[in-house]
């Protein structure tokens, strides 16, 4: 079998380097005939698996963290949509958070991943596409398979992605840590929120997630009843609860309990656009896809159904 393998060796704090060799041996009993390519610099997946797709290769394994399979993602749209329909995709996790995994119930480790892979069906999955502008104000298109989220959770990745020292002790760590330090200094913005033509509401929010997968930050379940390839956004609004007991509650979003604060509303639907209000004028709402910063309010999020063929 032939399979292209786009490897980000950085991530995981240089984990996937030291690991790449026993890595490559699994992969290659299942991808003999593999083409290798390693990533240099931030973005280069997208670009990478965009020519092996213009290249003719029709299986892409990305190895890395979700920012990795992020890129990797991307790498399969243009502004049209995808660009190699029948292409398929899959992942081999090793990174910071490892969210995107646990939809699936795969274990962490490599070797867990691998083992998946061989014996997978191919399934199609849902894609979300965002529409934002950068910091600067400049236009912003970017595909995501997981949850992009905006509030809080963009001002914690910004952090997470910026930070060195809490990096070292593990994902999980370094979202709780960032999470927790955010939380304090914080102050909720005011968001006017659409729904298709069902919901409509300017709320003060502390984070919204537009979710395809189920988790994000590190393992905290935001979206415990989200499908990957139901054709719908679970948008999780989370907001208007005074700081101490957000701070309190904080463990409940790791199990899912969450969903039972009054301070939280679920909404499903296809098309979500978000901007900020007067109020919140001067204070960008910042927002991440899948564990990456992308810029910030206003944004248009748009599910495209079974967008995209997933070996998982």
């Amino acid at each position: 079998m032939t399979g292209f393998i786009v490897v980000n060796p950085r991530s995981a704090a240089g984990r996937t380097a030291r690991e790449w060799p026993a890595i490559e041996r699994a992969l290659r009993v299942s991808y003999p005939h593999m083409t290798l390519a390693v990533t240099r610099a931030r973005g280069e997946a997208t670009k990478l698996v965009r020519e092996a797709l213009d290249d003719g290769h029709l299986e892409i394994i990305a190895v890395g963290g979700d920012g990795t399979i992020n890129e990797a993602v991307n790498g399969f749209f243009d502004a049209d949509g995808p660009i190699a329909p029948d292409a398929v995709f899959g992942f081999v996790t090793s990174g910071t958070g490892g969210d995107f995994r646990k939809t699936f119930g795969i274990a962490p480790g490599y070797a867990a991943a691998i083992a998946r892979l061989k014996e997978a069906p191919v399934r199609a999955i849902d894609v979300g596409r965002l529409s934002c502008v950068s910091q600067n104000g400049e236009p912003v298109l970017r595909y995501f398979i997981n949850i992009g989220s905006f509030g809080l959770s963009g001002v914690i990745v910004d952090a997470v992605n910026r930070a060195r020292i809490a990096k070292l002790f593990g994902g999980p760590f370094a979202f709780a840590f960032h999470s927790a330090v955010g939380m304090l200094s914080y102050r909720d913005r005011m968001v006017r929120i659409r729904v298709d033509g069902d919901y409509d509401e300017i709320a003060s929010i502390a984070t919204v997630a537009v979710s395809n997968g189920q988790y994000f930050g590190g393992g905290m379940r935001v979206a415990p009843n989200a499908r990957p390839d139901d054709g719908f956004f679970d948008v999780i609004v989370m907001g208007g609860a005074p700081k101490g007991r957000a701070l309190s509650e904080l463990k409940q979003i790791y199990t899912g309990d969450h969903l039972k604060n009054p301070s939280v509303r679920v909404v499903r639907g296809r098309k979500v656009t978000a901007a900020p209000v007067a109020e919140t004028k001067g204070r960008a709402v910042l927002i991440e896809v899948d564990g990456e910063s992308a810029g910030r309010l206003p944004a248009t999020f748009e599910i495209l159904p079974r967008a995209l063929n997933l070996r998982c």
